[in-house]
């Protein structure tokens, strides 16, 4: 990756164990999982009644504002929660206070918001179905009751922009740009995206926010129909994975160049090295056997670092406890790195699998292991898969073997990110 230097000074990160990167991490290094019973509705009967929800969901907690929260989704709170945390780690509004008119409004129009969204959840429509059901069938009906039945700020709450929009409100961003949503690639490809701009000169310094929160009846029904959930825990690597569980949560990186974090003296915490993403244009749910696709987006990623594979001081793995995936992830890792990997862990074991906040939720928690030296265990593995052979995942903690990470990341329709990053 050409120009100048991208640097991290902020990140913040929410979901069912912890409301800190600080807190999830302690959770993850103790062995401890937020995967539990669904509490949000009744699962009784039900082929899947477990994820890893918040504990005692507080909306107040998240966005003070009780008025904003007519307009937003539960997924909007954890990513509007964790871009605060990493903004107001960075400091941007405190250095911008302390600027003159002209020289605040010019920061403000150089700091961009970069965000990725989960494509929604089926609960955006559940306040329809009375209605319909009411109806029967009777459009007519259905029309003229439409306006006092359904709340008239339903469609601003399922915009998937809406944790772009309000935090640049709440902190007056006003440079480049972007909302992706890309399954669970999203969030890693909010980071990468945001580095490309800082380093082509679109903005100077940007937040990067990957938020989800998909744990409602018809998404549990439906990834269970399509063999994706597991009954009781996600089990990366080890000959028992049976599938994954939903969690839910958000992750906030901020991003900003080498210029800009000297000019305000901010503390650096890390920084972006590269990044790859590549597809393999199979199906909505076909990955290859031998992890092409993900092998691309890491020799791109490295590539772009300027690193060899030799360089790499641990993998933090999708691992998401799928059969097919696990073992083609392993073979990705075996194709790039042969005999030589880097120790390597996994987090969605604790957090659940976040979706499109899974990838920058799991870049926080690398940086923060890379600082304490740390590469967890996974505390679920014990019978890994000969078949993910090459993966050096271990319950036990292992030490990294140089201070930079790369996380790996996939996603429907057979898309798959890399991202690498040094810790300061």
């Amino acid at each position: 990756m050409a120009g100048e230097r991208v640097l991290i000074t902020g990140s913040g990160a929410v979901c069912g164990s912890g409301t800190s990167p600080d807190a999830i991490i302690s959770a993850v290094r103790a062995g401890r999982s937020a995967i539990g019973t669904i509490r949000q509705w009744d699962t009784s009967g039900w082929p899947v009644t477990i994820a890893a929800e918040m504990p005692d969901f507080n909306p107040r907690a998240l966005v003070e504002d009780r008025k904003l929260h007519k307009f937003i989704r539960r997924t909007d709170m954890f990513g509007i929660y964790a871009g605060s945390q990493a903004v107001d780690a960075a400091g941007f509004s405190a250095y911008r206070d302390s600027l003159d008119a002209t020289t605040a409004a010019q920061f403000s129009d150089r700091s961009g918001v970069y965000v990725g969204s989960g494509g929604g959840a089926y609960n955006t429509q559940y306040e329809y179905f009375p209605l319909m059901s009411e109806a029967h069938g009777d459009m007519g009906a259905f029309g003229r009751d439409l306006a006092s039945v359904v709340n008239p700020m339903w469609l601003l709450r399922t915009l998937p922009n809406n944790v772009l929009c309000h935090v640049g409100i709440k902190y007056n961003l006003k440079g480049a740009n972007a909302c992706i949503t890309n399954h669970s690639c999203g969030g890693t490809l909010a980071v990468i995206e945001a580095a490309e701009a800082l380093r082509e000169g679109e903005a100077d310094r940007a937040v990067a926010v990957g938020h989800d929160a998909l744990i409602e009846p018809q998404m549990v029904l439906y990834y269970h129909q399509c063999g994706l959930l597991a009954q009781d825990t996600i089990r990366p690597f080890d000959a028992r994975r049976s599938g994954s569980v939903f969690g839910e949560g958000a992750g906030a990186l901020t991003l900003e160049t080498e210029g800009s974090a000297k000019e305000r003296n901010a503390k650096v915490i890390g920084e972006v090295l590269g990044g790859g993403y590549a597809a393999e244009a199979l199906g909505l749910l076909a990955i290859r056997d031998d992890g092409d696709g993900l092998e691309r987006a890491i020799r791109q990623a490295l590539a772009g670092a300027g690193l060899a594979p030799a360089d790499i001081g641990m993998i933090v793995t999708h691992g998401n406890g799928t059969p097919q995936s696990d073992a083609s992830e392993a073979a990705a890792i075996r194709n790039v790195f042969g005999g030589d990997a880097p120790p390597a862990t996994a987090f969605k074991w604790s957090i659940g699998h976040l979706i499109a906040g899974a990838g920058i939720v799991e870049t926080v928690l690398a940086l923060g292991c890379l600082r304490q030296g740390v590469v967890p265990g996974v505390a679920t593995l014990e019978e890994p898969d000969p078949v993910c052979e090459g993966v050096r995942v271990t319950k036990a903690e292992q030490q990294p073997r140089s201070d930079t990470a790369i996380i790996l990341c996939r996603g429907f329709a057979g898309t798959n990110a890399a991202l690498i990053v040094r810790s300061v």
